[in-house]
């Protein structure tokens, strides 16, 4: 139950993320795009190495939006 769950998450998130960035601005984008790579690939990460797939997810979004914010700052 729990990885239909996932899997259904990560579909909305795939195919919703995009649609909503219409009216941002880059910094707002990166920031945005980074926290939804940064939490699937933090999850993959975790779950590889036997860790909890939550708490990597979590932790990949913080440092995926940082990264994000600070990559779509400079494109301005």
């Amino acid at each position: 139950m729990n990885k239909v769950l996932m899997s259904g998450l990560l579909a909305v998130l795939c195919l919703g993320g995009p649609v909503g960035c219409t009216n941002m601005s880059k910094t707002q984008q990166g920031v945005a795009s980074g926290a939804v790579i940064g939490a699937l690939g933090g999850a993959g990460i975790a779950a590889i190495a036997g860790g909890y797939a939550g708490w990597g997810a979590l932790a990949g979004a913080g440092v995926g939006a940082l990264a994000g914010g600070i990559v779509g700052h400079a494109k301005r």
